[in-house]
């Protein structure tokens, strides 16, 4: 097992049902991506390049979704948590029960935009 997995696993609840959920979301919809641990957190790569990373704050009992390219998502931004991050957003969830898959999905397909091949 690698250590993002047990990152994930290791993870008290409800921090590793939501995470688990969520890596089950992120991995059907964007099966490309890599999942490896950086920078002490599971953190997935799509072609090499940094996309998203999970995050549990214990101390403000949270689990994020963070987008290192957040500033450039445009759906549901309402949604997207900033605080202070010129580039990173992320979605914040506290339980199991606020995760919305059509809202992740539609920004996941939107964040996956921003890596593909622009052609002028």
């Amino acid at each position: 097992m690698n250590p993002a997995e047990n990152y994930i696993l290791n993870q008290p609840d409800p921090y590793r049902d939501v995470l688990l959920y969520l890596q089950l979301i992120i991995e059907r919809t964007i099966p490309e991506l890599e999942l490896k641990y950086k920078y002490k957190i599971p953190f997935y790569y799509l072609n090499g390049k940094p996309f998203c990373y999970f995050n549990a704050s214990h101390k403000k009992q949270f689990v994020d979704v963070g987008f290192c390219k957040g500033n450039q998502i445009e759906v549901h931004k309402e949604y997207l948590v900033s605080e202070k991050r010129k580039k990173m957003t992320s979605l914040r969830y506290t339980n199991l029960e606020e995760v919305d898959n059509q809202i992740l999905i539609e920004v996941l397909e939107d964040a996956i935009k921003l890596y593909q091949n622009k052609k002028p």
